[in-house]
């Protein structure tokens, strides 16, 4: 299953945006553009759906209601999140629209499910005017309510997000009760709680690859130390006959990063959400993110979201127009718009310019120029 399209009203920097979706992603915009909060869209419908989440706790979590609501939105707005799903079979749409309470609780306004253009779902139903407290929840997060369409709660709470920090890796106590930490604070024991074989073929897909950018590195596994306590150690050679191991936390933010990235690309079918992988990364290397992309899911049917600031991502040629979404910022919100519908990235292209030369002006910030003017006066 992948997303197919998304409409937004008043969430975080968009009144309104709409953009079709395909089976890779990339957003390309200036700092404080949204990349981050469009890709809160798909973690938000995660949180709904995962255990222990649910309306409540996805909007808490985010400072409430308030704070996802858009500043440029009008007062008291709806926040409205529309999106259609597609596998071989299926064809859903599920729009969510809520609000805050009289007691500041996200309250549904609106809960509609389609399945092949019927209405298998539409809320508020005489049960929720009978009883309002209903409101307070997704009928998606329920199991007692959602087994005509549990197929698409599966599939939410299937979504990944990753933006490691590698210092949290490091320093794992920083991250202790954790679970499944998007920032990496619990990236090991996600390692170790993998099945052994699993784990194996993982790490020695990743190393046969990490071998080309860090040459040095000949062994990657997962060691207990004396106490249990999981390790991501590798050998790496040089003058002494039989190198030397060490631990993550003598590994490069490079290392770390890219074992997560990789791991990641490895870890699960559902969509993929990756916050600038280039970051820590030699240019060469990541030239090549968006060709191990788009092998890996040759073999995995995998949706993959990627924001980036970097030119060198977007240089590959096989990155094709209606995977480029840029975020334009305006007085009334940022404007997301779809590269395919630009006629100057269009003719920038066709006159042998790459994706990178194409869109990266159309999102440099106006006045980047007079950043020195006032700085150290």
């Amino acid at each position: 299953m992948r997303f197919t399209h998304l409409k937004l009203e008043n969430w975080r920097n968009f009144v309104k945006a709409e953009a079709d979706l395909e089976n890779r992603i990339f957003l390309v915009g200036p700092n404080a553009s949204g990349k981050s909060n469009y890709l809160d869209i798909f973690r938000f419908l995660r949180d709904i759906t995962s255990i222990g989440g649910g309306l409540q706790e996805a909007t808490r979590s985010r400072g409430g209601v308030s704070r996802l609501r858009c500043l440029a939105a009008r007062r008291f707005s709806d926040l409205v999140i529309d999106v259609c799903v597609q596998n071989e079979q299926t064809h859903w749409r599920y729009l969510l629209q809520f609000k805050q309470d009289n007691r500041r609780r996200p309250f549904v306004r609106k809960e509609t499910v389609w399945k092949d253009s019927q209405i298998i779902r539409d809320r508020p139903d005489n049960d929720d005017k009978n009883d309002p407290e209903r409101l307070t929840q997704t009928h998606i997060e329920q199991v007692t309510a959602n087994r005509d369409f549990r197929e698409l709660a599966d599939f939410f709470a299937s979504i990944k997000y990753l933006h490691l920090v590698p210092q949290l890796i490091r320093e794992p106590d920083r991250s202790i009760g954790r679970h499944q930490d998007p920032f990496g604070g619990d990236f090991i024991e996600q390692i170790a709680r993998t099945n052994k074989k699993t784990q194996e073929s993982r790490l020695r897909k990743i190393r046969e690859v990490m071998k080309y950018a860090i040459p040095q590195l000949k062994e990657l596994e997962l060691w207990p130390d004396e106490r249990g306590t999981p390790h991501l150690r590798g050998l790496y050679e040089h003058w002494r006959p039989k190198g030397a191991w060490q631990n993550e936390d003598q590994f490069s933010d490079g290392t770390l990063r890219m074992v997560g990235f990789l791991w990641a690309l490895l870890d699960g079918r559902g969509p993929l959400l990756l916050e600038e992988p280039e970051m820590s990364l030699h240019p060469e290397v990541v030239e090549f993110i968006p060709q191990m992309m788009a092998r890996l899911q040759k073999h995995i049917s995998r949706q993959i979201f990627v924001s980036t600031h970097s030119t060198d991502l977007l240089k590959d040629e096989g990155i094709g127009l209606n995977e480029v979404l840029l975020l334009i910022p305006t007085d009334e919100g940022t404007e997301v718009r779809p590269a395919k519908k630009d006629e100057e990235i269009i003719r920038l292209l066709n006159g042998g310019l790459t994706m990178a030369d194409a869109v990266f002006p159309k999102t440099k910030p106006a006045n980047a120029s007079q950043l020195l003017l006032n700085f150290g006066k």
